[in-house]
């Protein structure tokens, strides 16, 4: 009797993104098999063929038989059975996202929510009211500094 054990929460999240990113690429196969291969993506497949010999998942005469194939190969259609048992070829991987600028968008609505704090802060402070500056100031500012570093985070990436 196999016994099981309970499944983490964790571990479903990231068997949902793996089956996620399975589909995506399944797609993007249905979607391209009746296009035809162009020199770039011919390269492209001869070079993940290359690869796949460097690091010992091809033995020689299956590299140049796949290779024969992929040379003869008319449509996207055909590349499937010259990868079968291979990691999918990068023609099929989606490329990452890029960041938007619609960080830097709530960073400016964060300084706008923060500044009438700032200014009070700093009316307190011109008045003597050091405590009642802090206590209005320095969350302000620690806000606006947080969404900076968290908006400048999303554009390096």
């Amino acid at each position: 009797m196999v016994e099981r054990r309970p499944v983490k929460p964790s571990e479903l999240m990231g068997m949902a993104a793996a089956a996620g990113q399975e589909a995506r690429v399944a797609a993007a196969r249905r979607r391209m098999a009746s296009l035809r291969l162009t020199d770039e993506e011919r390269r492209v497949a001869t070079d993940e063929l290359a690869e796949q010999f460097a690091i010992g998942r091809l033995d020689e005469n299956e590299l140049h038989r796949r290779v024969d194939r992929l040379n003869e190969a008319v449509t996207h259609a055909e590349l499937q059975p010259i990868f079968a048992g291979l990691p999918t070829p990068s023609l099929y991987k989606p490329e990452p996202r890029k960041p938007g600028k619609w960080r830097w968008a709530a960073f400016v609505g964060a300084v706008w929510m923060a500044l009438p704090f700032a200014l009070v802060g700093l009316v307190m402070l011109v008045f003597g009211r050091e405590i009642a500056a802090a206590i209005f100031g320095l969350p302000a500012l620690a806000w606006v500094f947080f969404t900076y570093r968290w908006a400048r985070r999303g554009s390096r990436t």
